[in-house]
């Protein structure tokens, strides 16, 4: 048995390890840190922790190691699926929780779309809290310029097309009926696009993608890659029941779309390409398609990938989005991080532990990827059924992650190395 307390810090850097004495360690929760440490030297672990800056506010617990684990992604829906489980740390999304590691790994295979449950481990940063004003940067005229384009109104009237159809389930008529429109709206301003087969659970969906050429020479040019998941899905109601999917992830689509309107003249030197993928809510079935056909020297020409998934509906007072990537992945995601203090007034958070959304198998595949979302989408609890409306949109809240998103991807076209 070891004790666990939880923290915040009052002096030094955020990110910072506290000094604690060996056979001690730590875990941080955006602002919130776990200390951990054997029950008889509990005291020594204390005053380390309060030399370090570390004030320990709560009661410590006796728990076992081996029974911690993380919860990411739907934190509220764990605590509605395993009411009965104890809930250490408590961050919305993210959840510290005491758990029998073969039962943590029976949960993880009954859900494997709603949230993923890992193994705490020592020094693991499950998300952070960005410093905006060691982000910022000096605002660039040109770059501004193309985020000034952004329009609430056909942002708006993109995401009330997508949301008039009933569903957008992958193997729907419908999901058929709004990739065709998908397609032909991308068509028009310019881009080369077409459909990619994909399959799912035995039946037929598409991706739309969409390119258009960077200004260098063949040889020389990078990929840019803005993604989202077009279709929607109701859980409860089967696959007749309305899903009109505002949020999940109409609210991403129709973002891709005012994206790729206001960057379709851009003069970039890199490729810009605009991924709808189909078959997400069964499970990332049109993205891990696309990653699977990419040839090694075309995985090689991607700068990054910026992944777009609920980012209309504004859950907290705080106007927060997250960063979700991966090591490999730390270079897009400080870039985003600096567009946001830059073109912004948002909150960043920002996390190591990607799970189930488009990012993901290009992160498996070793391509930087990076998804964007409302940094409290737990809290929304009407996505995946038909409540999930165009009444819940807060549209300039959205237009203030395109604004970072824009702002990223317009540096990155420009970029030569």
């Amino acid at each position: 048995m070891i004790k666990l307390s939880r923290g915040r810090r009052v002096s030094g850097a955020l990110g910072a390890a506290p000094p604690l004495p060996a056979g001690s360690t730590w875990a941080r929760f955006g602002d919130e840190v776990v200390v951990l440490g054997d029950e008889r030297g509990w005291a020594t672990v204390k005053a380390a922790a309060r030399r370090g800056g570390l004030r320990l506010d709560s009661e410590p617990l006796r728990v076992r190691r081996e029974r911690l684990h993380v919860v990411v992604q739907h934190g509220r829906q764990f605590q509605q699926h395993h009411p009965r489980t104890p809930i250490l740390v408590d961050r919305g999304r993210f959840l510290l929780v005491e758990l029998d590691a073969r039962r943590a790994r029976q949960i993880a295979r009954a859900h494997p779309t709603c949230y993923g449950i890992m193994p705490l481990r020592d020094g693991q940063v499950i998300f952070d809290v960005a410093d905006r004003a060691a982000l910022k940067t000096v605002s660039d005229s040109a770059v501004q310029a193309v985020v000034d384009r952004l329009s609430r109104q056909t942002l708006e009237a993109a995401l009330t097309h997508l949301t008039s159809l009933p569903t957008r389930l992958s193997t729907s008529p419908q999901y058929g009926q709004v990739s065709t429109w998908a397609r032909k709206t991308l068509g028009n301003l310019g881009y080369r696009v077409r459909f990619q087969k994909i399959a799912v659970g035995g039946k037929s969906s598409r991706n739309v993608i969409a390119e258009r050429p960077g200004q260098a020479p063949h040889g020389s040019r990078g990929v840019v890659v803005v993604t989202a998941h077009l279709d929607s899905i109701n859980l409860a109601g089967g696959a007749g029941a309305p899903a009109p999917g505002a949020d999940d992830n109409g609210s991403g689509s129709a973002g891709l779309l005012e994206m790729a309107r206001i960057l379709a003249d851009s003069d970039g030197r890199n490729d810009l390409r605009f991924i709808l993928f189909g078959g997400e809510e069964q499970g990332l079935f049109g993205s891990r398609r696309y990653v699977e056909t990419l040839s090694a020297a075309e995985r090689a020409r991607i700068r990054a990938v910026v992944n777009m998934d609920m980012i209309g509906s504004l859950n907290s007072s705080t106007r927060s989005v997250l960063l979700e990537g991966a090591p490999v992945a730390q270079r897009v995601m400080d870039g985003l991080g600096r567009a946001a203090a830059t073109y912004t007034a948002l909150t960043v958070e920002r996390s190591l532990n990607p799970f189930a959304s488009d990012h993901v198998p290009f992160i498996d595949a070793g391509i930087a990827a990076v998804l964007t979302i409302e940094g409290a989408d737990n809290a929304n609890t009407a996505i995946h059924s038909q409540r999930d409306t165009l009444d819940r949109i807060t549209y300039n809240f959205a237009l203030e992650i395109l604004r970072m998103n824009v702002a990223f991807v317009t540096v990155e076209l420009l970029a030569t190395s």
